[in-house]
Parts: C-alpha cells; sequence; structure tokens
C-alpha cells in the first residue's frame, strides 16, 4: 500500500504504476476473478440498465463479462464525455455494437442514444475502507454521481488498490466495491 500521507496526485501515480507493472497473465486471472464476482452480484441484483465502462490504462478488462450479461437480457451503456466540467453522459451499447474514439482516445458507443442506467460499474484507480475512490482526477464520475437520482455504484478495481487516502468534501462514497479477492 502506498504512503498513506502522500498527496492523492502522488498517489494517483503510485497506484498506476503498480498496475500497470502487473504482468499481462497475472491480470487476465484476476480480471476473470473480478468477472465472476460481479456475474454473480448481477445475479442478485438484476437492473434495467448497467452503465459499465472501457478499460484504459490496465483497468479491469470485464468486456467478456459484458457480452455474457448483455446475452442474459440486461441493458448495457458506456460513459462519454460531453465537456470537461460536465457529469458523464451514458449511451446505450451492447457487445458488437459499432464504437468510435473520443477526444481521449476511449472507445465510446457510435450511436447518440443516451440512456439513465439504475447502476453504475465505476473503474477505481484506488479505493479506501470507506468505499472512497480515487480516479485520474477529473471528477466526471463525482460529478456524475452528484445528480440525483443517484445510480447504485460499485467501484470495480484490483485488490492491490486498497489504499489509505482522505475523502474530499465533494467525493462520494461508492455503495460497493468489486475485486479479484474482496467484496464489500
Amino acid at each position: 500500500m502506498p504512503n498513506a500521507i502522500s498527496t492523492k496526485s502522488e498517489l494517483r501515480q503510485a497506484l498506476l504504476a503498480n498496475r500497470q507493472a502487473m504482468p499481462a497473465e497475472v491480470r487476465r486471472e484476476m480480471d476473470s476473478r473480478i468477472g465472476e464476482r460481479l456475474k454473480a452480484w448481477c445475479v442478485d441484483h438484476p437492473f434495467r440498465v448497467l452503465g459499465v465502462y472501457w478499460p484504459i490504462r490496465g483497468e479491469p478488462d470485464l468486456r467478456n463479462v459484458y457480452e455474457k450479461l448483455s446475452a442474459d437480457g440486461m441493458k448495457l451503456a458506456l460513459p462519454v464525455v460531453t465537456r470537461k466540467d460536465a457529469p458523464l453522459r451514458f449511451i446505450a451499447w451492447a457487445p458488437g455494437d459499432a464504437m468510435q474514439k473520443d477526444q481521449y482516445g476511449i472507445g465510446i458507443p457510435a450511436s447518440d442514444i443516451e440512456v439513465r442506467p439504475d447502476a453504475v460499474l465505476v473503474p477505481c484507480v484506488g479505493f479506501n475502507e470507506q468505499r472512497f475512490r480515487l480516479g485520474y482526477g477529473g471528477g466526471f464520475y463525482d460529478r456524475t454521481l452528484a445528480q440525483l437520482p443517484r445510480p447504485v455504484t460499485v467501484g470495480v478495481a484490483y485488490a492491490s488498490s486498497l489504499t489509505a487516502f482522505e475523502a474530499d468534501a465533494f467525493d462520494i462514497a461508492l455503495d460497493r466495491v468489486i475485486t479479484e479477492s474482496m467484496e464489500f
């Protein structure tokens, strides 16, 4: 666990470096375990629309789970950044739909059918025991989760991303966090 007295920026850099240093085969195995936990959680918590994410920068890759969830009838949506200071928009998406790249090089749906997810998977650079998330620092998820009605939030991360940090006043705790070895 990186030093608890680090600034969030330093902590973020250390966590990202640790995640990038993981061998690909180790990451794939952990992704599989996270996916199994996520599928079980979705069975126990059926939602109309689940907001998912397109993996970037070594985030857990759950695209094979998205395929299974979609095949089982769950509707999915991917986040889209519209402006730097705005909440995310969620666009209806299913595996196999046409994709394009946004201004950050992230895959987003080519369609523009906006939906409001009942639950959202939130990728975490880090997270603490109180389920506060450390992201990339842009505040997109913070602004999104501050809107009402707030969807159920599930942080997705590797267990090695559990760290100590103080939440800021605008931070919103996640409802749940799923890793390859724990769920809380």
